[in-house]
């Protein structure tokens, strides 16, 4: 990876003011930030406008390249499911007004998938009608695998993915879930890889995968047991191109400031960048 492709994602530090957050990445180096979408809404609820969040960005030199903030619900009853996917149509345009390219969401499933004759494939339809209205946009809507009671691993949200037949649906890797979940190193092949749109950054306390909390073991890359250069080397190898997006959940990072708390992020990636 190259320095111009690392990103934080706004959830890993605790901030008073948008303001704030923004100019710490900045100053540790940051060049993209992907929002936790209630950083921007709480910004936007204070009498702010989208202009202003772009103005924001413009002035700290900071591309946002993507967000999240939800499942897709594809087994909830009808009224609730029709407003969760527009709240999910609503969240890409508000992405895309920002300049970014990827939407992180979860998934829901069905009350007993043993029961279910076709899962993945109820999955697909409603990933394939979603993805129609935000075409326009140019969002890809990336299914993180883990963030779901049954989508458990890379090759389950991949295979969503390809039956959506939707070029602007994939799937979002993390290491964190890669240790957790039973994707293994051999689910990292050139048939799924193509599907990975967006990819986030962390490293993970030495316990064995079932044993992990897949958000509170998080620790920063370097300080935990996973061969991060070899999981992320096999990615670019298929082809991955995209940002590569620090996501931390530790108290002791949102216990510092946010400048602190960035800059320890920031050098923690750097010793995975190529040298340029």
């Amino acid at each position: 990876m190259k320095k111009s492709q690392l990103a934080i994602n706004s959830v890993s530090i605790r901030h008073a003011q948008l303001e704030e957050a923004l100019a710490a990445y900045h100053d540790a180096g940051f060049e993209n930030v992907e929002f936790t979408l209630r950083h921007v809404k709480a910004y936007l609820s204070h009498g702010h406008t989208l202009a202003d969040v772009r103005r924001l960005l413009d002035q700290s030199k900071l591309r946002c390249i993507g967000g999240f903030e939800c499942c897709v619900e594809c087994f909830s009853p009808v009224e609730p499911r029709a407003k969760n996917h527009e709240l999910i149509v609503q969240n890409a345009r508000l992405l895309a007004d920002l300049g970014a390219s990827a939407m992180v969401v979860g998934t829901d499933g069905p009350a007993d998938w043993t029961k279910a004759a076709d899962p993945l494939g109820e999955m697909a339809r409603v990933f394939a009608g979603i993805s129609e209205q935000i075409q326009d946009t140019g969002v890809t809507i990336c299914i993180e695998f883990n963030w779901s009671p049954i989508v458990k691993s890379l090759r389950t949200a991949a295979e969503i993915a390809r039956r959506s037949q939707a070029k602007n649906v994939g799937v979002l890797f993390d290491p964190a879930h890669y240790h957790c979940t039973p994707t293994k190193a051999d689910q990292l092949d050139a048939e799924n890889v193509r599907f990975i749109k967006h990819v986030h950054v962390n490293d993970m306390r030495d316990k064995p995968g079932e044993l992990s909390q897949c958000n509170a073991d998080r620790v920063l890359p370097g300080a935990g047991c996973l061969d991060l250069k070899a999981l992320f080397g096999a990615l670019e190898k298929h082809g991955y191109k995209g940002c590569f997006s620090i996501e931390m959940f530790n108290d002791e990072l949102w216990a510092m400031p946010a400048a602190q708390a960035a800059k320890l992020m920031y050098n923690s990636l750097l010793p995975l960048c190529q040298v340029e």
